[in-house]
């Protein structure tokens, strides 16, 4: 009769596993291949936006500059308790000039992004309690919270008694 069970139970946990892993997309896909059929001083905006959709990110400096990004996770292992895993994150970074022209194209993926040092040294606060900055807005947050320094009658008030 265990035995049975046993054999029930595990092929109902059996049926139940996937052994195709579940991928979460976020971004463009085929952003590396997509990015191919670019061509700088030939390409304009229309154009990108033909082949890649609207930007993630646009920012304006001297020239328009779009981002797009691909990133795709999965689960890992059982031993790291199923926490999402990035196998694939590519960015795309495009200058276009006023004219609608495509003027550079950066492509950077995952192993470009590990080359990247970043550093982690941290700044400290440059004032003490007893600094100018500090009385100052010690003294600003005070007016703040009791503009008419009726607390402060009230105190005295308190304190003489």
């Amino acid at each position: 009769m265990f035995k049975i069970l046993y054999i029930f139970f595990f092929a109902l946990v059996v049926s139940n596993c996937s052994f195709k892993k579940v991928v979460k997309h976020h971004g463009v896909p085929f952003l590396e291949k997509k990015q191919k059929e670019l061509i700088i001083n030939q390409s304009t905006s229309n154009d990108v936006r033909k082949i890649l959709g609207t930007p993630l990110t646009k920012s304006k400096f001297d020239n328009d500059v779009w981002i797009y990004i691909e990133r795709k996770q999965t689960q890992s292992r059982l031993r790291n308790l199923g926490r999402m895993k990035i196998f694939k994150n590519d960015v795309l970074v495009l200058e276009i000039d006023n004219f609608g022209i495509l003027k550079k194209k950066n492509f950077y993926n995952m192993d470009d992004m590990n080359k990247i040092k970043i550093v982690e040294e941290t700044t400290e606060a440059s004032f003490a309690r007893n600094s100018f900055i500090y009385d100052f807005m010690s003294s600003m947050r005070q007016r703040i919270n009791d503009p008419l320094g009726v607390r402060a009658k009230k105190r005295e008030e308190i304190s003489q008694r």
